[in-house]
């Protein structure tokens, strides 16, 4: 599966300029390639996203700018980290998921820069807790 420029373009604005917060990718089965299907603004963050993947029964990755603190004991100044999300809901076609599960390290390859990765069947596997948690 081909991976167009333009994933590889927006990562790297949210990663150096961080005015996204995330990023869907989707694979666009005519072009056999993976492209941006959706940008989320600066004020948009993990609840705007779990929002949009828990109303869609499609297939989907998602990058995630999360601002969390890995040391919170010691009081150490919050960092970003990026998450990858490999979303997959159990109503997706069958199709569908064997597409997005062989083509996700072509996408994660491109992506330099991603923290953690998290795989998610159903909204609740891809909780603030799982992600906060996974990035310890």
């Amino acid at each position: 599966m081909k991976v167009r420029d333009e994933c590889k373009s927006w990562f790297m604005e949210m990663k150096w300029k961080r005015v996204h917060r995330y990023i869907v990718f989707k694979i666009d089965e005519g072009s056999k390639a993976v492209i941006v299907d959706k940008v989320g603004g600066p004020g948009e963050g993990y609840h705007h996203l779990a929002g949009v993947a828990g109303r869609t029964t499609t297939a989907e990755y998602a990058v995630l700018d999360l601002r969390i603190s890995v040391h919170a004991y010691r009081n150490w100044p919050q960092e970003q980290d990026r998450c990858f999300i490999s979303w997959s809901p159990t109503k997706s076609r069958i199709r569908a998921k064997i597409l997005y599960a062989t083509s996700k390290q072509g996408l994660r390859r491109v992506l330099d820069g991603v923290h953690y990765e998290v795989q998610a069947t159903d909204p609740t596997e891809m909780g603030y807790d799982v992600i906060t948690e996974r990035a310890k």
